[in-house]
């Protein structure tokens, strides 16, 4: 009998397949089916740091009705009718879902300043939630801003949440620091639980009938694996916190690869929004499948052995790697001659 268990923020999982935050997780009726079809837990889709300001802001005003002093500024945030659910929407959320299901349930708050996070991450805790993972979507613009002072927000916000609550936290974070694996040693000292590599920005694009930004969500390829196996593979070893991997997760062999590297679990999103919520089915067949041929009896096994540390070539994960791929290319030239 393969073992598919695994440890992931000090839970233990049935498998490492977990769905990752998305529209999935918005009724409790698709959440039991993603319990049924095999996720070992599910990330509820997020709740934004707009809708926590939009909230504060609507108090507010009411408390000050009449005296108009609010009408600018509350023009400059989403109005609530463009968000599915508010806080308290959310925090019911949380509490149908923990009634529904048996798996554990992992919150998510979207953002990138430390205000309001940790109150709210309270009541998330308060509500039932097993986890909180942290999506940090920060895209600094103004060239006057020192890389270190966005590198100290990540950790301010991670101290202001632990100290909050007593369930495991996560953090989301992107791949773009000069030194990430620096950052990821400075998170995991500040207490986070978890690392999910990595976060996608959704670059906007132009329309050019309308000559208007506009947002272009593009789903991921399984490509996009290639920067969480390397990170996390670099990884495995140096931090303490658990390492989740998402984003190119497609195929059973997507999995297998991260597991090897290290990762604890496998997120889930773009392959199930695009083939449905049974292909976690398929996912955990072809796992099974492929670790009775290869003669692996659990995820414990294969965990880390493909890692920097403990794999046959150490430096196939720094420079090396990219002076080997660039004399490959050569020698197709060549050939192609």
């Amino acid at each position: 009998m393969i073992d598919l268990s695994t440890d992931y923020l000090g839970m233990k999982l049935r498998t490492p397949l977990v769905p990752s935050a998305s529209p999935l997780s918005q009724e409790i009726g698709s959440i039991r089916r993603l319990e049924d079809a095999g996720a070992s837990a599910v990330v509820l889709y997020s709740l934004f740091e707009e809708q926590l300001r939009q909230e504060m802001l609507e108090l507010d005003h009411h408390l000050s009705a009449a005296t108009e002093s609010f009408a600018e500024s509350l023009s400059f945030f989403p109005h609530a009718s463009e968000f599915r659910l508010g806080p308290e929407g959310y925090l019911e959320h949380i509490r149908k879902a923990k009634e529904a299901v048996q798996i554990p349930i992992i919150a998510s708050l979207n953002g990138a300043t430390v205000s309001g996070w940790a109150k709210f991450a309270k009541e998330i805790e308060q509500a039932g939630a097993d986890a909180l993972e942290c999506n940090i979507y920060y895209i600094p613009t103004d060239p006057d801003l020192k890389a270190a002072d966005v590198e100290q927000t990540y950790i301010d916000i991670v101290w202001a949440v632990k100290s909050a609550v007593s369930i495991p936290v996560a953090v989301k974070i992107s791949p773009f620091f000069s030194n990430l694996a620096n950052m990821a040693k400075r998170l995991d000292e500040a207490g986070a639980d978890g690392l999910v590599l990595f976060n996608r920005f959704y670059q906007p694009d132009i329309d050019l009938d309308e000559l208007e930004i506009r947002p272009n969500v593009l789903l991921s390829t399984p490509q996009a694996l290639r920067l969480p196996l390397t990170w996390i593979g670099i990884l495995y070893g140096r931090v303490q916190a658990s390492l989740a991997a998402t984003s190119g997760v497609h195929d059973p062999e997507d999995v297998i690869k991260l597991l090897m590297v290290g990762a604890n679990v496998t997120m889930l999103c773009s392959s199930l929004l695009r083939n449905g919520i049974n292909h976690l089915r398929h996912m955990e067949r072809g796992m099974v499948d492929w670790m009775e041929r290869h003669e692996y009896e659990s995820v414990r096994q294969m965990q880390g052995s493909m890692s920097q540390q403990r794999c046959p070539d150490p430096s196939a994960f720094e420079r090396a790697q990219y002076m080997r791929a660039v004399k490959s290319l050569q020698h197709l030239l060549v050939r192609g001659a």
